[in-house]
This record gives structure tokens, sequence and C-alpha cells, in this order.
């Protein structure tokens, strides 16, 4: 690899952020959907309930027309019809939007249809119990809200999408499965506080920070669940308990790959100065630096690195950038660090760090939102590593209509 390579520090490779994404096991089953609901079932994701309501809820009706593959390097528009059928029902996302629906864009893709065992583990987590009335954040093709609607009724259910595009199709598609949740477009950070509270609410979409509207519009004993997303790690996905006290505190249940919020999405990074290169050999791999054990605590120990990786024909590629300008690539064994620090031997130090520890996994993390912020510890609520800071956005203002 050229050590110019790391001057590119934009584009399509970050699409590729995210820890959770390297632990999901990818199953595609000849067949259609009766196939892809029998695997999820097969393999633990899906109890009695849950079957049967993902039996009646087929999830290619919720599928736009133009749809998208999303691949290493990009997006690939579904073409034939069984090209669609195949990934339709397999184990897989399928992109619903590009570039925030502008027709000129980049081709990154901003919403999806979420991969099915990651939808499964996500439901499973919520524990909704018959009566239970949920609020989702980020409605997007509106098979989740389906899925809730065929477990609860329509009437228990509450969804907020931004995108107005995205709320229309998800409202039709709804209605013609004979679906009624109540919809709103709007800003999902803010919650819907009228309804309120409700007994779950689960964020579709990747958080910086659990909004305070969140805590606030669930009753005591109810439940969050939401991935979360920093500069660091990214596809954390945590269940938060809602407590009496005005907190929320939970422990993280592994990774999941999310298309961020707007308003919480993690800036891109910049070019760096090639001629600042100083090229060696590491035994840290990509593998151990994206464990998100290690990543939950790496954000800790090195605040403001932002951490991302890409998968080329030599593997996977990691990157490392800092605000100062100081960055790091690594990929097969060799490593570039540019500008002022040193950042791959922050990160190797740290890393140590963590083995002394015995590498805790990331069920061993927790985070705990309170009033003035949120904690994140590690073992239990009273070990904080670190504060976790609010995005530095404001919600966009936006009008809502409710549905």
């Amino acid at each position: 690899m050229e050590p110019a390579a790391a001057a590119a520090l934009t584009g399509r490779q970050r699409a590729r952020q995210g820890h959770g994404g390297l632990d999901v096991v990818t199953t595609a089953r000849p067949g259609g959907h009766a196939a892809l609901v029998q695997d999820l079932h097969e393999r633990g994701l899906l109890d009695g309930t849950w079957r049967r309501v993902w039996g009646a809820v087929p999830r290619e009706p919720f599928i736009p027309a133009r749809a998208w593959r999303q691949d290493d390097d990009g997006c690939t528009l579904l073409g034939s019809p069984a090209e669609r059928h195949a990934l339709v029902h397999a184990d897989e996302p399928v992109v619903i939007q590009l570039d925030d629906g502008a027709e000129d864009g980049p081709g990154i893709a901003t919403s999806s249809n979420s991969r099915p065992s990651m939808v499964a583990r996500m439901l499973g987590l919520l524990r909704v119990e018959d009566g239970s009335r949920v609020l989702e954040i980020g409605t997007a093709s509106g098979y989740v809200a389906a899925l809730l609607s065929e477990r609860l009724g329509g009437e228990r259910v509450f969804s907020i999408e931004l995108d107005p595009a995205l709320a229309a199709h998800a409202e039709t598609a709804l209605h013609t499965a004979g679906y009624r949740p109540n919809l709103r477009c709007g800003d999902g950070e803010r919650g819907w506080p009228e309804a309120a509270p409700f007994d779950r609410l689960l964020a579709t979409c990747a958080l910086r920070h659990v909004p305070r509207a969140y805590v606030d519009q669930v009753r005591p004993g109810g439940l969050i669940v939401a991935p979360l997303a920093r500069e660091f790690w990214s596809g954390a996905l945590v269940r938060l308990a809602v407590r009496g006290d005005g907190t929320a505190t939970g422990r993280f249940h592994g990774g999941a790959s999310y298309m961020p919020m707007r308003s919480h999405r993690v800036a891109g990074g910049e070019p760096v100065d090639s001629r600042t290169a100083r090229g060696r050999r590491t035994g840290l791999g990509p593998a151990a630096v994206l464990h998100l054990g290690f990543a939950l605590w790496g954000g800790t120990r090195l605040p403001g690195v932002r951490l991302w990786h890409s998968e080329g024909p030599a593997g996977v590629q990691v990157w490392a950038q800092h605000p100062d300008g100081s960055a790091a690539t690594a990929v097969a064994g060799d490593v570039w660090e540019y500008g002022p620090r040193a950042l791959w031997a922050e990160i190797e130090r740290t890393h140590r760090d963590y083995a002394g520890l015995g590498s805790p996994a990331a069920e061993a993390f927790g985070l705990t939102v309170r009033p003035e912020g949120g904690d994140l510890w590690l073992h239990e609520p009273g070990n904080v590593l670190a504060a976790v800071p609010e995005a530095a956005g404001r919600p966009r203002s936006a009008g809502e209509v409710v549905r």
C-alpha cells in the first residue's frame, strides 16, 4: 500500500464505518419469505410469537421499486426481478434511499430496510408485551412498524420519519398491507410528547447520544433499545431501563449497523498531508482494533479520534484521524502515521491497557443517561469511564404532519 493512500479519508469508505457489521453472520437461503423466517427461527432469533408475526408480514411489499444492494465499494441498483427477489429474501439490508433523496449525489446509502436478523435481535431486546405502546424512531420503509402492528395492533404503534418521501412510501405500504399505526413526518429526536408515555422506544437509526426526550417519554420500568455511534465506535446496541428518578441505565448487547439519524451524523474524514508519512510494521491487526469491546474502551481513552474501516484486495484496512491533523492507516501488518502525533502508537498503547483489563466484551460496558448528560461505564454503573456528551448539532426545525 502506498503511503499516499491515506490522503483520501473521504468518500464511500465512510459507509463502511461500524464495528457491529463484523459480528453479523450472513445467511442467504434459497426460497422466499417462509425460508427466511425459518432461518431466523433456527438461529434462535424468533420465539413462537415473533415467528408467527414475521410469517404474517412479508418483507417485499415494503421495498420501493428503486432499491439498491450495498457492496463494499458503494451501492448497486437492483435490476432483474430475480436479483430483487434474491436480495429481499436474504438476510441482507436493502438500501431504499441514496444521498437523502438527491438525484445528483455521490451515491451514499442514507436509508435502508435493515438486515432481518438485526431487526429480529432488536425486537427481541425490546421485550414487548400484550398491550405495550411502542414509539419507533425512523419509519424508513415501514417494515418494522408493520411487524409491531401485527404483534400489538396499529393503535399501539407510533412511528416517526423525518424524510417526507420515505414517510409517504411507508404510509402507502402500511395501509396497502392493512396496517394503520400512528405515523408522523417530523424530527424523531424530539420524540412524540403528545402521545407519551410509552412502554417501549425503539430507534432504528444510529444515535450519537440518547436524547433526553426519549427518557422523558418512556414510563418508569419501560425500555429503550437503540444503536449508538460515535467517533471511535459505532453500531453499539444498548438497552436502557427507565427509572423513576428520571435516569435510564443498561448494558450494551453487541453490534448493530444502522444508518445514522441525520442530525447525529459523524463528520467525515479530511485529507491529510502525505508528506508527513512514517511507515512501519505493527502487530495490532484490524480485527483487534475493530472489536466492539475495545472500541468502547478506546473511545474513552482517545477522545476526538475517529475510527473506521474499508475492505480491499489486501483485506480490512483501518483508518484513524484526529482534528489536529494526525492520522493513521493500517492494513496487512503495515501502518502509516501522519501529522503531529503518532496516532497508531497511541492506539497500540490503549489496546495494551485494554488487554490488561482482561479484554472485556462489549456486554461488560453500559450506559447511564441522566438529566445533565450520560456516562459510559464498565461492569457496573458506579465504575464510570467517561461522559458521553450530546451531539454538537441541534435538532432541525421541521413542520410535522400526523397521520
